[in-house]
This record gives structure tokens, C-alpha cells and sequence, in this order.
């Protein structure tokens, strides 16, 4: 019989058809017929069908073998990261989590040890004033992370005894916790089979699989049962994927420069393959900073955070020079709640 044609799969597909033998299958031909088990394994495929990029087949086999690859390479290359140690509290995870979005490791490290210091359980952290998870917070960026971490842990503490959940549902009641943050707790804590999903690992299978630069700026159905494929059926290991497809591509399959001379995988690759083809969607900008009122806010609440006492409205003036954009960043925080006021004069919460 020959072989189906691209153009009829295109015809049948909807989003990413997956077609292979389980792996109780294949290790049940295994025994009977070595041969034709391999053969199977290298003929069954995932079928990535992209708007306006030209399909690309990545074998199961070749999958699995790129799996195994990058397991191996993490167990080997693995960054020390406290948060990943054996002796972290799923607290001192959902802590990282919170943390580590939008923001580098290396600016993480200080601030999360320091607040596991000082509240090492989500009851120490309920029980204290949400200003001062402020003040923990830092240069960190992103203040309102804080208060809805310190909303999470009074949660944890009313609701689940003061015991970060396992389950997915209860942890995405939790302020805060959207669906990649509630699979990155439930795998990295709890060692259960989540699809995590976060920015790196989309971005190395989207080159690893479908010979694409960048992934769409938001996960879609198709990446979900892409991820749900390769992910092992084991829980451990499929923990132990995640963040090590995670590490991957955050130090090796980077956005910019990545090294694909260090890639365990590089063969594999169907990026690499295709010759690193450029991207061709929309413009990939970094968010602006200076002179925005991302700046202004974090320049008063920098003046907040320095005292524990409420602060006049000259102390703001001095710190932001611009009055319209001042008041207008201002209203902002407060709106946000992350500052309230006090009379004629300013603090932050609690």
C-alpha cells in the first residue's frame, strides 16, 4: 500500500494528530518480533500542522530517543538550584514558582532564601503583614506576585490546613496560581505527571519537533497534545522531564545565541535540520522600561518600602519628577492594593 500523502493527512488533521503504539504495545511485540517492534516505533509519527510553516514529521522513535537524551544530559548538567533540592518544601517550591516568573534565577536566589528564612511555612506568611511581603519582595518586579503570595498562603492556611494542595483544581484556586504554575508545583513538588509548559520548554519543542524558532505567544491545543505525547507515563520521570526539558532550554536552546554545540539533542533537531530557518511572525520585542510607569511605580514603592512609617507626598515628588505620570502610577498601586493611604500621607499594606 503506499504511503498516505502529506496532502491527504493535512485534509484529516485537526490541530496535532498523534499516531502511535503505547508502550505496553510495543514492549508486547518487543518480545515476539524485535524486528517489527523497531519498525514500529520508527513509523509511527506526530504530525505538527502550523499556519503558513510547512509540516514537519518527527518520528515517535526519534521523540523518545530525544526524551531519554535530555534526561540523561540533565542528570549530568543540572544547575544547583536550592528550590530543587530533595530537602525543598512544596512551599519553598510554590515560594520559587511565584518568584521566577518573568524574572532571571540568578535574581531569585537572595530574595527566596531570605523569605524562606523568614517564613518558612504558609501559615508563618499568613500571619504577618502583607507589607512586609512587600518589602521581601524587593527589586524583584512584578510587586503584586507579593501580595498575591501572601494571599495564596492565607488561602492554604484557612483552607488546606496549612498544607500547600496537591491536587491541580485546589491549587488553581489559589490567588495567583494559573494553569503552567499549578502543573509546575504539582510535578516539581508532588512528583506528579503534569504538562508544564512554561516558555523554554515550548520554545525547545517547537525547534526540537516542528523546526520552528519561536512558539506562538500562546500555548495551543496543538502544543498541549504534543507535550501530553512526549511527556513519560511514569510520574517521576515525567516530573523529572519537565524540568529537565525546562533546564534545556533555558541554558542551551536560549531565545538568543542559543548553543546548539552543547545541544544533547542537536541531532535530532528539526530546526537545526532546516537550517535554523529565521522567524517569520510577528516582531519579537523586549518590554520597554525606562521612562514607563512600570518605572514610576517601582520608583515609589522603593520610597515606601524604605520606611516603616507612612511617608508625606513631597517624599513621592522627590522620587518621581513627572506629576501626571506620578499620580497617574500613583492611583495604580493603590487600585492594586499594594499601597494604601494613610491620612495625608502613604504606606504600604497592613
Amino acid at each position: 500500500m503506499e504511503p498516505e500523502s502529506r496532502a491527504a493527512v493535512l485534509r484529516r488533521s485537526e490541530g496535532t494528530r498523534i499516531s502511535s503504539p503505547s508502550d505496553d504495545e510495543v514492549g508486547g511485540l518487543a518480545k515476539r518480533d524485535p524486528q517489527r517492534a523497531e519498525r514500529a516505533i520508527g513509523q509511527s509519527t506526530v504530525t505538527h500542522v502550523s499556519d503558513g510553516v510547512e509540516d514537519r514529521q518527527l518520528p515517535i522513535g526519534r521523540a523518545r530517543t530525544a526524551v531519554r537524551g535530555i534526561l540523561s544530559w540533565y542528570a549530568e548538567h543540572a544547575r544547583d538550584l536550592p528550590w530543587r533540592r530533595p530537602d525543598a518544601t512544596p512551599w519553598a517550591i510554590m515560594v520559587s514558582e511565584f518568584m521566577l516568573q518573568q524574572t532571571p534565577v540568578e535574581r531569585v536566589r537572595g530574595p527566596w532564601q531570605a523569605w524562606l528564612e523568614r517564613w518558612p511555612t504558609p501559615v508563618a506568611r499568613a500571619t504577618a503583614p502583607p507589607g512586609d511581603a512587600l518589602r521581601a519582595w524587593g527589586r524583584l518586579g512584578y510587586p503584586r506576585r507579593a501580595l498575591r503570595l501572601h494571599q495564596a498562603a492565607q488561602m492554604i492556611m484557612n483552607d488546606f490546613d496549612g498544607q500547600v494542595p496537591e491536587d491541580h483544581e485546589a491549587l488553581l484556586r489559589l490567588p495567583g496560581v494559573g494553569s503552567y504554575t499549578a502543573a509546575a508545583i504539582g510535578s516539581f513538588a508532588y512528583g506528579r505527571r503534569e504538562i508544564v509548559l512554561d516558555t523554554n520548554i515550548r520554545r525547545l519543542l517547537s525547534r526540537l519537533v516542528s523546526g520552528v524558532a519561536y512558539p506562538s505567544s500562546a500555548a495551543t491545543r496543538r502544543e498541549r497534545a504534543l507535550a501530553e505525547e512526549l511527556a513519560p507515563r511514569n510520574p517521576q520521570r515525567a516530573a523529572r522531564w519537565a524540568i529537565a526539558s525546562m533546564e534545556l532550554g533555558a541554558v542551551v536552546c536560549r531565545a538568543r545565541n542559543p548553543s546548539c554545540d552543547a545541544c544533547p539533542v542537536a541531532t535530532l533537531c528539526a530546526w537545526r535540520q532546516a537550517g535554523y530557518p529565521a522567524w517569520v511572525g510577528a516582531p519579537r520585542r523586549g518590554q520597554p522600561y525606562v521612562g514607563t510607569d512600570r518605572q514610576c511605580r517601582g520608583a515609589l514603592l522603593a520610597v515606601l518600602r524604605s520606611s516603616d512609617e507612612p511617608i508625606p507626598d513631597t517624599d513621592l515628588t522627590e522620587a518621581w519628577q513627572d506629576s501626571p505620570q506620578r499620580d497617574r502610577a500613583l492611583a495604580s498601586l493603590v487600585q492594586d492594593g499594594l499601597v494604601v493611604a494613610a491620612g495625608n500621607r502613604w504606606s504600604l499594606p497592613g
